[in-house]
């Protein structure tokens, strides 16, 4: 798992590449290492790519009538990093059918 930081240390997010059991730790490790940086570049940096997942999660929950322009902005934009990110992070790697990039807010 690659856990990303702020300047002040502090972790903004996690980037874990599931459902690949035969990559060497090592390729794993840069293959999560470049999706978050691929992510933190797309969005705008590291906070924004905590910002924008807290707002993708919180659209679990909320009724379509509740979800203004702005949260369907941060979606696209967060689809479009997202796809940009799996790209970047499988670069070399060839892919695995059914893996994925899961990326978490960094816990308190």
């Amino acid at each position: 798992m690659f856990a990303t930081s702020t300047p002040q240390d502090l972790p903004c997010f996690t980037v874990a590449l599931c459902d690949y059991p035969s990559l060497p730790d090592n390729e794993r490790q840069r293959a999560e290492a470049r999706y978050a940086r691929t992510l933190a570049r797309q969005l705008g940096g590291e906070p924004q790519v905590a910002h924008a997942l807290r707002t993708i999660e919180s659209l679990e929950d909320a009724p379509p009538e509740e979800i203004t322009e702005e949260v369907k902005a941060i979606y696209y934009r967060w689809m479009k990093a997202a796809r940009a990110a799996a790209e970047a992070g499988m670069q070399g790697l060839g892919g695995e059918d059914g893996c994925y990039f899961e990326v978490r807010p960094q816990s308190d």
